[in-house]
């Protein structure tokens, strides 16, 4: 059983970042029908929403795309930045969506920023506390093992929300400024689902490690 739950936990991962790479891969080709690149959506989304103070730079990397709140830049990898793709309005409308979060003082985006310290303490000493505790025959160890797990698995139910409402804000931005057709809403949302569905994968997969966890620490 925990053999199953371990294959589970993995597979469930690697498909949702095989469909959202496919996805990626497919909308990467397809130029939006009004030509904008991913800086020209960022920056006409702030500018119209009055975020001046918010800069659009170019990152190293793919698919690196994110929102750093404590320099105000929303940093878009290179194919984003320049490419005029669907897959390029899609990110760069998606990570104006955590902007707008940030700005309007979006409750979950809050608690998601408090839990954040947590989150990085268990996501470093989680495992290698389970395994002391393993080694040691210590099930009290391997219980606070499970429970800095546990704290990472409550961070990425927080997280869901946010990322939802994101992409859920990013769609009505660039249905509300203009800056695609009609024609082109479909292809956006997929994108935006794809990329949805890894953070869906990530929780079930951590709800199953700590599952077989729970086993493996009840049968020994």
């Amino acid at each position: 059983m925990e053999i199953i739950l371990y294959i589970l936990s993995i597979a469930v991962v690697l498909i949702a970042q095989a469909v959202f790479s496919s996805t990626y891969r497919k909308y990467k080709r397809v130029k939006n029908t009004k030509g904008y690149t991913g800086f020209d959506v960022a920056r006409t989304i702030l500018d119209n929403k009055g975020y001046n103070d918010i800069m659009v730079l170019e990152t190293t990397g793919i698919v690196t795309d994110h929102y750093d709140p404590v320099h105000k830049v929303i940093r878009l990898s290179k194919e984003v930045y320049s490419g005029n793709s669907i897959a390029s309005a899609s990110i760069a409308a998606h990570e104006c969506g955590h902007v707008v979060q940030h700005k309007t003082k979006y409750a979950m985006m809050n608690v998601r920023s408090a839990i954040v310290p947590f989150a990085n303490f268990a996501t470093r000493f989680g495992y290698i506390v389970i395994v002391i505790g393993f080694i040691s025959s210590a099930f009290n160890i391997v219980m606070f093992g499970i429970i800095l797990l546990c704290v990472i698995l409550v961070f990425q139910l927080v997280t869901l929300p946010v990322e939802f409402d994101a992409s859920r804000r990013a769609n009505e931005m660039l249905n509300e400024y203009q800056l695609i057709e009609n024609k082109d809403s479909k292809k956006i949302k997929s994108m935006l689902n794809a990329a949805a569905l890894t953070y869906v994968a990530s929780l079930f997969s951590s709800m199953l490690q700590i599952l077989r966890l729970l086993l493996s620490a009840n049968r020994r």
